[in-house]
């Protein structure tokens, strides 16, 4: 998530997307995703299936991007797809559309729930009328909910967040950590990669302790991060688990003067990031690709009711974006749209 919020290692980017675009998944245990057949010149007959996309908010333009690239993929195999998300990362707001698929029965739902377990008992319901769930960015912690999970690796992002900012800062110095509520999945993971990371190849860092931002909110990340700016002159980096806290810290940094002398790392690439690496208040991105999650989303759902194998946990590709290879053609997939035209 964007928040969502979302290890994507530039090395590794091409060989993981060429991972995504396979066809065929040997079982279900393989780590490359499957597609629906196609007939023809590569257009699938419409079935007429009903999937639902119901995304972690439909503010914010990872989901969009993620939306943009189901869409795209629901429409060459010829079936309907509805997208619909709360208007804020919240449990409250995403329960009553989950409910709502209880009545609908759609054929499949892709998901990307806002909590790793409140959840479950209403996705339950939903999984028991038979309707193939697929978890796309965040999911649940049980596994017997769902076909398929596809997400980032989280937990090696972070990983790469710490092994970039420790060497920026000579592996001395104070770092701030900033993210969102615990119970995420993809945010929980990227704090711990980070702490791990950092603690193991950087012992004279001394990391302050997290803050989780419960309101999703950048003025909120904003107000922490500048506690941590006064309060710690040893302050040498940040590192923020999605896009909100990202545009709090480059707020922060730049209100203290702290442009460039604060190193800061952040998941997600969404405008606002993009303006941050480009004034240089954010100095590493870790992007996820959204439009690739929907896409192998819809094709593991048609995999499911067409009784074709489906892949467990599919890792979807990362990558670095610096101010240096922002403008590379490689990297524009992982940049967030706004919308889909």
């Amino acid at each position: 998530m964007s928040g969502r919020f979302p290890a994507r290692l530039t090395g590794m980017t091409v060989v993981a997307l060429a991972a995504l675009a396979a066809s065929a998944c040997g079982s279900s245990s393989s780590s490359t995703p499957s597609s629906s057949s196609t007939s023809g010149g590569g257009s699938k007959a419409v079935t007429g299936k009903n999937l639902q996309l119901i995304v972690g908010t439909k503010n914010d333009n990872f989901y969009v991007t993620m939306e943009c690239g189901a869409q795209a993929e629901a429409k060459r195999l010829g079936e309907n797809l509805t997208v619909n998300g709360p208007a804020d990362f919240t449990i409250a707001e995403q329960k009553p559309l989950i409910d709502a698929a209880v009545s609908t029965k759609p054929d499949a739902l892709l998901i990307a729930p806002t909590d790793t377990s409140a959840l479950d008992p209403d996705l339950q319901q939903v999984q028991s009328n038979g309707t193939k769930i697929v978890f796309v960015d965040t999911s649940s912690s049980n596994t017997s909910l769902g076909i398929s999970r596809i997400t980032s690796d989280n937990a090696a992002g972070g990983k790469l967040a710490a092994d970039k900012l420790g060497a920026a800062i000579g592996g001395k110095g104070d770092v701030a950590v900033i993210t969102v509520k615990k119970g995420t999945s993809t945010t929980d993971a990227r704090v711990q990669g980070f702490q791990q990371e950092m603690a193991a190849k950087y012992p004279a860092v001394k990391i302050l302790p997290a803050h989780y931002d419960d309101t999703d909110s950048p003025t909120v990340a904003a107000s922490d991060i500048e506690g941590d700016i006064a309060a710690h002159s040893n302050l040498t980096a940040v590192f923020a688990a999605n896009v909100v806290t990202a545009e709090g810290v480059a707020t922060a940094v730049k209100s203290a003067g702290k442009t460039g002398k604060i190193q800061v790392a952040a998941f997600d690439a969404e405008p606002a990031e993009i303006t941050a690496l480009q004034q240089g208040t954010i100095q590493m991105l870790i992007a996820q690709n959204p439009a690739s999650e929907g896409k192998v989303g819809v094709d593991q759902a048609m995999n499911a009711l067409e009784g074709k194998p489906t892949t467990a946990n599919i890792p979807s590709p990362t990558t670095e974006i610096t101010k240096a290879n922002m403008s590379n053609p490689d990297v524009k997939p992982f940049i967030y749209v706004s919308s889909c035209s």
